[in-house]
């Protein structure tokens, strides 16, 4: 992950209980210095050179008259044109601490709901055309300006192929026509349209929160069901009763193995714990160095007790259940401590560091070193240096 010396702080200006009270997937808005004295927290060199690793998912956008041209990472820059064009990075929070501090003032909401950190970095006129996404956004203006259009929500929107790899729609009635400075935020509900340009070149900087499609949950749980083998049973009826309609699949039959399926539902500790795994899951690729030699023990706490801090990685999905605070489900994964534990998963997954100060007492706990140095040797919590 890169490193950035600048500990520039992110507050925001705004009430966020307000805020969601009142705009929260309701209605777009633009809230005017969210953030003062805004500072980008990557620059847009350091922004290319992640764009051009083949780790990093990024893309090329130009627009050429009415034609437009996307490319995917990893990119060059070699021959760009003058204007109309721009690259996004997406999840940057995952690749650089900068750009990861800038998603901390939106922890007020749920992390289990935060998608990523994506950067685009625009030249005049640059942008991506008129679209819609299924998920909340707040578009930060970083340095430069960008002019938003953003639309009603409808269902009568058409898609317009310009392009395969871009979904634009038909133009679009305007509700908010503004343009946006730096530290102002645009917040965008799912289903409105919107369409932005650079005025001059500009950062912008979006904090996306994708929640889950049914679909997506129940092809997620039957993979559950699958890998764990779980309900491998057959269905048996020994009061099978003959009967004239053999093409007919009886109300009793049908219940039957409907209850099959209902049961697999029916028990809340295996369906946490899917849960729990799969929301636990990250969409991105992340950055993640094992520690090489491994650590031991005696070290981790050695490196607390000198006062160090011991970082989350950036972009890491971390979630537990509050009445199991025991049980943490780390990328992907469950791990467990012992009950006596206490509120060790939120010491992991409610801050994004660790210092002696905060365990205090939990310090002094073998089972909770052992995991913190196991999970240190994984690479998904590391030492700051």
């Amino acid at each position: 992950m890169l490193n950035n010396n600048n500990d520039y702080m992110y507050q925001l200006t705004f009430s966020f209980e307000e805020f969601l009270a009142e705009y929260w997937q309701k209605k777009p808005t633009i809230i005017r210095g969210g953030f003062n004295d805004f500072v980008d927290p990557i620059s847009p060199d350091e922004l290319a050179g992640l764009a051009m690793e083949e780790e990093v998912d990024s893309r090329y956008i130009a627009k050429r008259g009415d034609e437009w041209d996307v490319h995917h990472g990893p990119l060059t820059f070699d021959k760009v044109p003058e204007n109309n064009w721009s690259f996004v990075v997406q999840a940057a929070n995952h690749w650089h601490e900068g750009a990861a501090r800038l998603v901390t003032p939106f922890r007020q909401l749920p992390n289990w709901l935060l998608d990523d950190l994506m950067i685009s970095y625009s030249t005049p006129g640059g942008g991506v055309g008129p679209h819609i996404d299924q998920y909340d956004v707040f578009i930060i203006q970083g340095s430069g300006k960008r002019h938003w259009r953003v639309g009603p929500k409808s269902d009568d929107y058409e898609e317009k192929c310009r392009h395969p790899a871009l979904r634009q729609i038909e133009d679009f009635e305007s509700i908010i026509n503004e343009t946006l400075e730096p530290g102002d935020i645009l917040y965008i509900p799912p289903g409105f349209p919107h369409d932005g340009y650079a005025i001059e070149t500009s950062m912008s900087f979006s904090v996306g929160f994708r929640s889950p499609k049914k679909q997506e949950l129940l092809s997620s749980f039957a993979d559950f069901v699958i890998a764990n083998e779980i309900g491998d049973s057959h269905y048996h009826n020994p009061d099978l009763p003959a009967r004239e309609n053999s093409g007919a699949i009886l109300d009793t039959e049908y219940r039957a193995l409907e209850g099959m399926m209902r049961s697999l539902l029916d028990e809340p500790e295996r369906l946490k714990q899917w849960m729990g795994e799969y929301l636990s899951n990250s969409r991105h690729e992340l950055d993640i160095i094992s520690a090489e030699p491994p650590w031991q023990i005696s070290e981790t706490y050695q490196f607390l007790e000198e006062g160090e801090i011991i970082k989350r990685l950036g972009g890491l999905r971390a979630f537990y259940y509050p009445e199991q605070p025991h049980i943490l489900y780390i990328n992907g994964e469950r791990f467990e401590l012992p009950p006596e534990c206490g509120h060790a998963a939120g010491y992991l997954c409610d801050e994004e560091q660790i210092t002696r100060e905060l365990l205090g007492k939990q310090l002094d706990h073998p089972a909770f070193m052992a995991l913190l140095t196991q999970l240190i040797n994984l690479g998904y919590w590391y030492p700051v240096e």
